[in-house]
């Protein structure tokens, strides 16, 4: 290999800012070049409430190169004035003051359950809830009553 100790060429500042002043960008690679001569007639159709994919079809129709995506996106960088992230509104949740503790109640005196009613589950905060099955003749189903004893059975 060949390594030379000469310094590299030392850049010609003149011609470089010429050929900077002179640089056009390639016109395809420019953002919406195709779309920008026909500005006037989207924004017209989109004053008549028509969609980016009616508008596409329309200049498809007539010989422009697009898509509905590049109308769509044309009109929300262009038309819209900027590029905007759909973002999540954060929910703001405001709470009612908590009510003020209250001491717990006295117990109340023991009573006959058939008394309590449906009073009696409200007490119970876990499992589910039991139906309360009242027979036709007015005993409540797995209660028993005040004539039965444990052990014993009544027959009709």
């Amino acid at each position: 290999m060949n390594t030379s100790s000469a310094s590299p060429p030392t850049p010609n500042l003149e011609l470089l800012r010429k050929v900077i002043q002179e640089y056009q960008p390639n016109p395809s690679r420019v953002p919406f070049s195709n779309l920008k001569p026909f500005h006037d007639c989207i924004v017209e159709l989109r004053g008549k409430k028509a969609s980016y994919a009616v508008i596409a079809d329309l200049l498809q129709q007539n010989g422009v190169k697009t898509s509905r995506a590049r109308v769509a996106e044309y009109g929300r960088i262009v038309l819209d004035g900027g590029k905007k992230h759909k973002r999540r509104s954060q929910r703001c949740i405001i709470l009612p003051p908590a009510p003020p503790v209250m001491p717990p109640a006295a117990p109340k005196p023991e009573t006959s359950r058939a008394m309590d009613g449906p009073t009696s589950l409200q007490n119970h905060s876990r499992g589910p809830r039991i139906a309360r099955v009242r027979m036709l003749d007015g005993t409540i189903a797995g209660e028993k009553s005040a004539g039965q004893m444990p052990g014993k059975i009544s027959l009709p």
